[in-house]
């Protein structure tokens, strides 16, 4: 793979829409090392018969030259003809790696084995033989949050003998979000408003509410061991918890903090929140009221707010 100074220069000037098809006149084809071994002592084989009028070693020496010439054709036919379908990705938070989804396919009955597909040092492998699609996972590092750019993915191969490799790039024009790191430190959630309090299902309080059966992860302190015993089966205690409905995350409670700790600090908000159950409020500058709402879709437009925030 070129630096990343040479990458620069062969960047084409706008991302590719998806689905992109790689056609022909986007591959490139080299030879590899091993290739250029066989080369040389090809050349050194054809000056020799030719050097002692060495008919069966010329021969056998143009029969390979023509299987080199073969192997690299049927590299560039390996790449020609496959199509980026899709690339997506979940959301996650900074730091965390980002699994990234590439969807490819053929639109043709040539199988297609041994396709690199590499993404900086992120490396996968597929290939089309007897499915018309297939998807594999790059995981791409993260360090900040906000829209990730994407750099450009190749797809190689050196199929069938190693003498060459084919490849080519493909710039997807898809935005892939970040969430911002939550604070780990961050205090209790601020107190409830709005409606009047309600209690909620929680494994420890004062109040017994009920006993369940046992499902796997649940704290042994929980355990009601001597119903469990009356039972034989292991009983697990649930209380109840009063809590208020509706959460007010405002950004403007938090001013004494720097920018980027006002957002670790509602991330981690916004994540307990919604763990809890609550209903939760996001008011952030120069954005609408978001809430109050609970659920993976509040969840995330809460978290995709914060992300994008500009970088203080």
């Amino acid at each position: 793979m070129l630096p990343a100074n040479g990458r620069h220069y062969t960047r084409p000037r706008q991302p590719d829409t998806l689905p992109q098809r790689i056609d022909r006149r986007r591959i490139y084809v080299l030879p590899t090392r091993f290739g250029l071994f066989v080369a040389v002592l090809l050349g050194a084989m054809l000056l020799g018969a030719l050097n002692y009028n060495n008919n069966p070693a010329l021969l056998l020496a143009l029969l390979l030259g023509a299987t080199g010439i073969a192997s690299a054709i049927s590299a560039h036919l390996q790449l020609s003809g496959v199509q980026v379908d899709a690339v997506s990705a979940d959301p996650v938070t900074a730091g965390h790696p980002l699994r990234l989804r590439i969807s490819l396919s053929r639109r043709d009955a040539r199988a297609r084995r041994g396709l690199r597909i590499e993404h900086h040092n992120a490396l996968a492998f597929a290939h089309l033989a007897h499915d018309d699609q297939t998807e594999v996972d790059l995981d791409v590092p993260t360090t900040q949050r906000g829209w990730l750019d994407l750099d450009r993915i190749r797809l190689s191969t050196t199929q069938p003998l190693g003498l060459v490799r084919a490849w080519t790039w493909v710039w997807p024009d898809t935005p892939l979000l970040v969430y911002a790191a939550p604070d780990t430190q961050a205090p209790a959630l601020p107190e409830g408003g709005g409606d009047p309090l309600h209690t909620r299902v929680h494994p420890s309080g004062e109040e017994l509410h009920q006993l369940r059966p046992y499902r796997a992860g649940d704290p042994p302190r929980s355990i009601a061991w001597k119903h469990s015993a009356r039972r034989d089966a292991l009983l697990v205690r649930e209380y109840e918890r009063p809590v208020g409905l509706d959460v007010q995350l405002d950004w403007r409670h938090l001013a004494p903090l720097p920018t980027e700790a006002r957002i670790a600090r509602l991330a981690r908000w916004v994540d307990l929140a919604e763990r809890e159950g609550r209903r939760y409020t996001l008011t952030l500058p120069g954005h609408p009221v978001l809430g109050p709402g609970s659920g993976n879709a509040h969840h995330h437009l809460c978290q995709r707010a914060l992300a994008v925030l500009p970088h203080g």
